[in-house]
């Protein structure tokens, strides 16, 4: 009798903490990061834009908090996402620059990223979209046999991604370690260095493309689909995207996976391509926007953010999942490809107020649309807080209760700010744009440079100067004044702080 007392005592006991147990699982949020491609802080109707409406992102704005102050970490777009993925600022790890499509893998895999974070929590885990930080253990791979590491080496369950950027090679889909739709009788063959095989290439043969490659910018290699790419590729015909299913496709995928992990919390990187060139949007939303096809990729990128809104709807996940809506760095127009987008934008600033763009030193390349949505636990909000890309993996090591990894010793966890709780950001922030700049208690310090203060090939300006320059971004968000000479103390003071910190 004692005996059967004991088992019951026992049995019960572990049904409770198993019942406990999976009470607080079930309690954790689901969580999706939405990275946009090249889109600018002042590209959508949320943040001031009145020539194109982005109902859904508007929306997803008004229920959430809207920070006016969010930056990526780098004017590019792989650093900013190695930053994204490990929590360190991404000059300290040398050879982290914008990757050919090629590339060895740079996410280390021995080390705690943020979907690895979410792994030890119990979520599931998933990456669809644009990658862009390497695959495999060096550029020579075998495109036609499984490809690692990468995705699922470095943290996700699942993987539905093209290699590098729409504009390069290989124009491919893997999904997790294998090219979608190989054909092995059409294997797949990749150099950035010299031509290989029959493809004709945009620059001996621009009769048969449909989107003309601007002068001097490289775009001029392999065609695909009627558009010239960066690099070389020959093979691989059947599993070659199409340009304009391949927001569709992503969304698809991403679909999928929310739809399969319903009944488990999970983690969801959705990166998407728009508005990075070739902009080739769907039919239903060519001339849409009046902007040319970068705005009619805006209007793309919103719906599909919308579409996501509504499943989640549909499902009843909506108020406990968290959407972090953002992009790699801020915009350019002319990138690659004679598109109109520098005709049609003479009344949309892309970057809203701010100065430079893509590949600047300036605000326009780092100060970008940064929204976090979580309606069970945020109020809405427009926020002024420092935040960062970077701060991801500490802030959600903070809401996860997971230990923070040592090696992310560039992320904070803002928790209080993210849930509209404090309006206290960052105090100290460092921004890559070429030369690195230092953010603290609203001044900003660019360090001397000696490269050209204009881009040429893109019409942006670079924010190089030989001259230390200081701005006071609560007067000057523009930065158009110069205090560097009037402010000597203060100049110097961030300059040995930005020092200390790169040591």
């Amino acid at each position: 009798m004692k005996q059967i007392i004991l088992l019951v005592l026992i049995s019960t006991t572990f049904l409770a903490v198993a019942q406990k147990q999976k009470t607080t699982v079930k309690g954790q949020p689901n969580v999706i990061c939405i990275y946009a491609d090249d889109l600018g802080y002042g590209d959508l109707s949320c943040y001031g834009a009145t020539n194109i409406k982005t109902p859904n992102l508007d929306r997803l704005a008004a229920g959430g908090i809207r920070f006016t102050n969010g930056h990526a970490t780098s004017a590019t777009c792989t650093p900013s996402r190695f930053a994204f993925m490990t929590g360190q600022y991404p000059w300290r790890t040398a050879g982290v620059a914008i990757l050919p499509g090629d590339a060895a893998l740079i996410v280390p895999t021995d080390k705690v990223t943020l979907p690895k974070l979410f792994k030890q929590a119990g979520y599931q885990t998933a990456i669809v979209g644009k990658w862009h930080l390497g695959l495999g253990e060096q550029v020579e791979k075998n495109w036609n046999g499984e490809i690692k590491p990468g995705p699922n080496e470095v943290g996700f369950d699942y993987s539905f991604i093209f290699p590098a950027t729409a504009d390069r090679v290989p124009t491919v889909f893997l999904e997790n370690h294998q090219v979608v739709a190989h054909d092995i009788k059409d294997p797949i063959t990749v150099d950035y260095k010299k031509p290989i095989g029959t493809d004709p290439t945009g620059k001996d043969h621009p009769e048969l493309l449909k989107m003309m490659s601007s002068p001097g910018q490289g775009h001029n290699q392999t065609i695909v689909n009627g558009i010239g790419r960066i690099g070389y590729m020959s093979g691989g015909k059947l599993a070659r995207w199409v340009d304009e299913e391949l927001s569709s496709t992503f969304l698809s995928n991403a679909q999928g996976f929310i739809e399969e992990n319903q009944k488990k919390p999970f983690f969801l990187y959705f990166a998407l391509t728009e508005p990075h060139v070739p902009r080739m949007p769907a039919t239903r939303f060519r001339g849409k926007s009046g902007l040319g096809l970068r705005g009619d990729a805006i209007l793309q990128l919103d719906w599909t953010v919308g579409e996501i809104m509504k499943q989640l709807k549909a499902l009843n996940l909506d108020q406990n999942t968290v959407i972090v809506f953002t992009s790699d760095n801020g915009p350019v127009l002319d990138d690659g490809y004679v598109d109109e987008a520098e005709e049609k934008y003479k009344d949309h600033p892309p970057m809203g107020k701010l100065r430079g763009g893509k590949y600047s030193a300036f605000e326009g390349g780092t100060r970008v649309p940064f929204i976090v949505s979580w309606p069970e636990k945020i109020k809405p909000k427009v926020s002024g807080a420092l935040v960062s890309q970077v701060d991801l993996l500490a802030t959600f090591a903070g809401i996860l209760k997971q230990p923070l990894p040592k090696e992310a010793r560039d992320s904070e966890d803002l928790t209080k700010a993210f849930l509209g709780q404090s309006d206290q950001g960052r105090s100290v922030y460092i921004e890559q744009g070429g030369p690195l700049s230092i953010l603290k208690d609203g001044w900003k310090y660019i360090s001397p440079s000696n490269g050209p203060a204009f881009n040429k090939a893109v019409a942006i300006e670079t924010g190089n100067s030989v001259n230390p320059q200081l701005y006071n971004l609560n007067e000057d968000i523009g930065e158009r004044n110069n205090l560097a000479e009037k402010h000597p103390e203060k100049t110097k003071e961030l300059a040995a702080l930005l020092e200390k910190m790169k040591q």
